[in-house]
């Protein structure tokens, strides 16, 4: 049986019962699709991305979550490689929302900079983990 650090455990407890909160966004999708909540197609298209990437990144952040603890990380190297893609999973999908709030908008607004913070984080650590894995 495969033995997980406490700190692994947690997360992944955490990630797969936010999962459910991507499940329920979905049916916000629906209710856009349907035309029940009024969007711009800059809004929708948005909305659809922000949904795909926070269901996509709590997915391979279970992954992450495995893989550091194949490593011999330790400190703030295996928190970044074990954290980074979950908060990932949090800051793209609400900068995509969040850049895309207000009636009527038609392109982004300066909250598209919690996108970018959420590409860091991804970037830092799938850079970490995989050096991680690399070095095992």
């Amino acid at each position: 049986m495969l033995e997980l650090s406490t700190e692994a455990t947690r997360l992944a407890g955490i990630l797969v019962l936010a999962a459910v909160t991507v499940e329920s966004g979905g049916l916000l999708l629906v209710r856009i699709a349907a035309g029940g909540i009024p969007k711009t197609e800059f809004q929708k298209s948005f909305a659809r991305a922000g949904h795909g990437h926070a269901g996509m990144f709590i997915t391979l952040g279970l992954v992450t979550v495995l893989l550091t603890d194949a490593t011999s990380l330790d400190g703030f190297a295996a928190w970044l490689a074990r954290s980074g893609v979950p908060l990932a999973a949090i800051l793209m999908p609400a900068g995509f929302f969040a850049a895309s709030a207000g009636p009527g908008r038609t392109s982004p607004n300066r909250a598209i900079v919690v996108l970018w913070l959420g590409a860091a984080s991804l970037t830092a650590g799938l850079v970490t983990l995989g050096i991680g894995l690399l070095s095992a």
